[in-house]
């Protein structure tokens, strides 16, 4: 009875990985994005990066799985960060979280087989997975940070420059659509949100809807205040260039002051670091005499 039960289990073992392989293989693999903005930034993405192309395949694969999952509020929380992102990659969220998979899977096995060839008994397959698993993640939030730096820097000079089309008798979407012509040959995420903003306006959106969406994407107190102003300008009646002149002003002023204010605290940080070579030179110095003195 032992051998007839035994090779039941493995039938029905047998059965079971065939049916899940042909189930997995039967996910359908979701289409690449190839047009927009993230289509845009998936070409680029594609042509600057060999191993990007060739792990696409495989992480649109993996991405057509984790869509079978309940995830809608993670998915639009990702979307929007990945939005916030400039597009990151051109990826969807499903293939964001495809790309950590893959991610984890080549750090833990790169760990692992360096383990094992070093003789090594303690495998560090799992710290190397949870590495690759959040390697992504920082990556997205440090070009978040570094578009958000980007625009911030640019915001004040772009809109006194607008602030002045507008006094000569543009208006407001003609002086934007001026900014996005003067630098179309830089990549520039400023000047992508201006044309994001211009998209939106073509596209019928309010002009107090475009702007909240500069805002949403572009989590920066001078970018809020900006739009605040403007929001408040047309509700309220008043003149916008002037309201876009004053804000461009203030903008400069804070901009001001907080560079200031970061070269005050370098100053305090340095303190540290002198008195730290201070005490070497000090020692480098003494060193000889106090080493005669004690008799070494």
């Amino acid at each position: 009875m032992t051998l007839p039960i035994r090779a039941a289990c493995y039938v029905l073992l047998g059965l079971a990985v065939f049916i899940a392989a042909f189930r997995i293989a039967s996910v359908p693999v979701p289409p690449a994005p190839r047009l927009g903005h993230r289509g845009a930034a998936r070409f680029k993405a594609l042509e600057s990066s060999s191993l990007f192309a060739t792990a696409e395949p495989v992480m649109r694969f993996i991405a057509g799985l984790v869509a079978r999952l309940p995830l809608s509020r993670f998915r639009k929380k990702q979307e929007l960060e990945l939005m916030r992102g400039g597009n990151f990659l051109g990826l969807t969220a499903d293939e964001f979280v495809a790309l950590s998979l893959l991610s984890a899977l080549a750090f833990g096995g790169t760990a692992a087989c360096l383990t094992n060839l070093a003789g090594m008994k303690s495998s560090l397959f799992v710290p190397g997975a949870v590495l690759g698993l959040i390697l992504p993640k920082a990556q997205l939030q440090g070009v978040i940070r570094e578009r958000m730096k980007t625009i911030t820097r640019g915001l004040p000079h772009s809109i006194e420059i607008a602030a002045l089309c507008m006094g000569a008798g543009l208006d407001f979407p003609g002086a934007i659509r001026m900014l996005v012509n003067a630098n179309r040959s830089q990549v520039d995420p400023l000047r992508e949100e201006f044309a994001n903003i211009l998209e939106e306006l073509d596209l019928g959106h309010t002009r107090k809807q475009a702007l909240l969406g500069f805002a949403d994407r572009v989590r920066s107190p001078a970018v809020r205040d900006f739009v605040n102003a403007v929001v408040q300008a047309e509700q309220k009646g008043n003149p916008l260039a002037k309201v876009i002149q004053v804000q461009g002003r203030m903008l400069n002023m804070r901009r001001s002051v907080a560079a200031e204010e970061a070269a005050a605290r370098a100053g305090v940080l340095m303190i540290g670091p002198m008195v730290l070579l201070l005490g070497t030179i000090m020692l480098f110095l003494m060193g000889p005499f106090m080493v005669k003195g004690i008799g070494f």
